[in-house]
């Protein structure tokens, strides 16, 4: 039985003899003080040793604090930006052993996972197996805490894994088939956390707490009743709760609400540089609560050190022209979605000409030859990104160029052939085709909101298709809204980003190219019947469709690379040639404000939630400031 260790990240692997431990000056004065151990005795016999960094300029030296803006809301963003993982993904898209010292795979549905010898949480107690039964035992399966049992990632054919403790550093999760879901799941940008404090938890739990005195808890923190309370404290990702123990690189130490939010250095944290130096290198992050739609004015007057949310490529110029007054400069970071904006027609809309003209791949690939990409990325992106479809991005191993380019190129005169051979060739007063029955073919594209950049790629496309006879009308909506009409049938076409984890490996899940949930914006009644099981929706009744649910099906159950990597490809292949959603533009520009003194942070990098955790992939914790 082979480990997968961790270790030496960017590249990582196990390092046989970490580096002298150097103490760090922050905590001089808490350890002369006695209520802080020394570093030797604060972090894993085995810890985490990074000897590469993305950014390039070696190891730091630490000390010194960041801001950056944000919401309140934002809080949960240190999880994503700290990225700890119990197994993490590295910039070359692999996944490698983080929080664990190390993990084993057997079969596809055995995994045992071990942990650094001597690892403590933030509060200094030590991280066990005992923390992964906590969850097991008392949250995942409590029926009052969870209700709904397990997450979805720990069910496979709907059972539930056999958890065992090996050893107090070791526990193991066995299925009874392959459940390839599980490790990305670990190391997503809103992970599956599969341990919790328990040493914290167990004072808000009924099954350690006398009924009367957990009573008067509840009431101390005006809460109705335990499980209540429970959840309440146990947010481990929303990071909300300073008391909470936590194994990221800054702890909270305010308490929300507040307009300046601070995260201290975890003193007990996991990773080392080469030199011996505890990481983080940054002491403390502050993040400045305002409101976002003043963020970048506040980012191009040099009020933040490190800053992408809120900031759009229309900031740039602005950003750009304050670099000279204010000691910051911009990086531009490409974007990490399948495509900035993608269309998506409602194969389930409720109107049944409108439904059998979505299903038609013709009329798909006619809406697509009827874009005009390069004026798009000319007005809107300055030349910056790169036409493209609703796929896979060029940094993933499983790229052809074909995904990207197949049917994008501009021309009216075959998009008018495809809609005539459909029998779209009468035509109103106004030059626009008539249906079927007679109706004016007038399309209707709804958007969550709007942004200039949305505005004026969707006026764009509305100019482009009324020469092929198309009329558009555009109508924002709130979230909400959309969410719902799309669910009950009524929208014809959606507007969203592309595909989110437009970066995979064979081994990455392909869930979001095939019905799975209401929320699918193209097909919500096949996604909500496949994810009720049959119970509500509507059976998936198109040929093409129904294809990638099977090569999806069929995807769960394989462990053969190669297989993952052929099924892959056919899914990539229908899409392109299906046009099951129609994108844009892909590769666009993020701006990424920065102090002149920060370190190690990428010159160009991918701005992606999944899997790159926006920042989180490159690490900030090797981030450092020059002093």
């Amino acid at each position: 039985m082979a480990w997968l260790l961790g270790g030496l990240a960017l590249p990582g692997s196990a390092a046989a003899d970490p580096p002298k431990v150097l103490e760090n000056p922050y905590w001089q004065e808490r350890i002369k003080a006695g209520s802080l151990p020394p570093v030797s005795a604060r972090i894993p016999s085995v810890p985490m040793v990074v000897s590469g960094f993305a950014g390039n300029d070696g190891p730091g030296q630490p000390g010194g604090s960041i801001v950056t803006l944000g919401a309140e809301r934002d809080t949960r963003l240190m999880a994503t930006y700290g990225y700890t993982r119990l197994v993490a993904f590295e910039p070359d898209l692999s996944l490698r052993a983080d929080i664990l010292e190390a993990y084993t795979v057997e079969e596809g549905r055995r995994f045992t996972l071990r942990l650094r010898p001597g690892h403590r949480w933030s509060d200094g107690h030590p991280f066990t197996a005992d923390d992964f039964r906590y969850w097991w035992e008392d949250v995942a399966n409590n029926r009052e805490l969870s209700p709904n049992g397990p997450p979805a990632e720990m069910l496979v054919d709907n059972k539930p894994p056999v958890f065992e403790i090996v050893d107090p550093a070791t526990v193991r999760f066995t299925w009874q088939a392959p459940n390839p879901y599980f490790l990305e799941a670990l190391a997503r940008a809103l992970p599956l956390f599969i341990y919790r404090p328990a040493h914290y938890l167990r004072q808000f739990h009924a099954r350690y707490v006398e009924p009367q005195a957990l009573e008067e808890l509840v009431k101390k923190w005006r809460m109705q009743g335990w499980t209540r309370l429970h959840n309440r404290v146990d947010q481990m990702y929303v990071g909300d709760n300073p008391d909470l123990p936590s194994l990221s690189p800054w702890v909270p130490r305010t308490k929300p609400p507040s307009t300046r939010l601070v995260y201290e250095r975890n003193p007990y944290y996991h990773r080392i540089d080469s030199n011996g130096v505890q990481l983080p290198y940054i002491d403390q992050v502050v993040l400045s609560v305002v409101s976002p739609t003043v963020i970048p004015l506040k980012a191009g007057s040099g009020e933040t050190d490190l800053q992408a949310r809120y900031l759009k490529f229309d900031d740039y110029t602005y950003l750009k022209g304050n670099t000279k007054t204010f000691s910051f400069e911009v990086l531009l970071w490409e974007t990490g979605n399948g495509s900035e904006l993608a269309l998506y027609p409602n194969f389930n809309h409720n109107d049944p000409v409108l439904q059998t003209l979505f299903r038609d791949p013709r009329f798909r690939r006619a809406l697509s030859m009827s874009i005009d990409r390069d004026e798009v990325n000319e007005v809107v992106f300055m030349g910056m990104a790169h036409p493209s479809n609703n796929t896979i991005r060029p940094g993933s191993p499983l790229f052809q160029p074909a995904y990207r380019e197949l049917n994008i190129k501009y021309d009216i005169k075959q998009a008018g052939k495809l809609l005539d051979e459909i029998g779209l060739t009468k035509r109103d007063s106004e030059n626009v085709r008539l249906m079927p029955d007679g109706r004016p073919l007038v399309l209707v594209a709804e958007t969550a909101g709007e942004t200039k950049e949305q505005t004026d790629i969707l006026s764009l496309i509305q100019s482009t298709w009324r020469r092929a006879g198309i009329k558009l009308l555009i109508r924002p909506q709130t979230r909400d809204l959309l969410r719902q009409r799309v669910a009950a049938g009524e929208t014809m076409i959606s507007v969203w980003p592309g595909v989110e984890n437009a970066m995979p490996t064979a081994a990455s899940s392909p869930r979001e190219f095939a019905p799975g949930t209401l929320g699918d914006l193209q097909w919500p009644k096949w996604g909500l019947y496949r994810e009720s099981k049959g119970k509500a929706g509507e059976s998936c009744d198109m040929p093409a469709v129904q294809r990638l649910i099977e090569l999806v099906d069929t995807w769960e159950k394989t462990v053969d690379p190669e297989a993952q990597k052929a099924i892959w490809r056919e899914i990539l292949t229908a899409h392109a040639e299906q046009q099951f959603s129609i994108g844009v533009i892909s590769g666009s520009q993020q701006p990424v404000v920065i102090s002149r003194k920060l370190r190690n942070v990428p010159r160009n990098g991918i701005y992606s939630w999944h899997p790159g955790s926006f920042f989180g992939m490159y690490r900030p914790d090797t981030f450092w400031l020059q002093r």
